[in-house]
């Protein structure tokens, strides 16, 4: 008899806590919402001791995280707000997530994308970091379907990186790429 041995894959939520290392106790904030599992996840890590906020450009968004974050009973503040001028104090955060899956960024358009990293750099404090989370490289069947597709999420991986360091964040690199997530952090110094 054969046995087949399956890949042990993380659910996506906890691929997501784990890349991005939000901690109990830890301030952390979150800029956008592709995903309320994943928003919902990351707003929970940091427990009672910590501070979790979601910053959303609209109501619809908002009323999402709501919906994702009750169920997991985490106290957690979601603003709306434009997402180029934070209405929060400097260095109050250890770590800053952009939910870049759907584009958020590309889809402001220039140059608020850069107004935005500046903003996510002035709100973090000295030594925190950004968390960029996007689509990544695709696997299995996917990836052999969508070859051509790859090509330009290294691109855009590419993008995230020059745009971070342009905004002021050091030691920037891609954390992982795996199960269509990309994860790329930079260090505020």
């Amino acid at each position: 008899m054969r046995m087949f041995l399956r890949r042990s894959t993380l659910g996506r939520e906890q691929l997501a806590v784990t890349m991005t290392s939000v901690g109990q106790g830890e301030r952390a904030l979150q800029i956008g919402v592709n995903d309320p599992i994943i928003a919902a996840a990351l707003a929970a890590k940091p427990g009672l001791t910590g501070q979790s906020t979601v910053l959303v450009a609209d109501e619809r968004a908002a009323a999402s995280a709501r919906r994702a974050v009750a169920e997991t009973g985490a106290l957690v503040d979601i603003t709306v707000t434009p997402l180029e001028t934070f209405p929060l104090e400097d260095g109050s955060f250890d770590v800053v997530v952009i939910h870049n899956r759907d584009g958020l960024l590309a889809a402001l358009g220039a140059p608020r994308p850069a107004r935005v990293l500046k903003e996510c750099r002035r709100v973090v404090r000295t030594g925190g970091r950004v968390v960029v989370l996007e689509t990544g490289a695709p696997s299995g069947l996917r990836a052999r379907v969508r070859t051509l597709m790859g090509r330009g999420r290294q691109a855009a991986a590419t993008a995230t990186t020059s745009a971070l360091e342009a905004a002021g964040f050091r030691a920037v690199r891609t954390l992982g790429d795996r199960d269509n997530y990309r994860f790329i952090e930079g260090i505020r110094t």
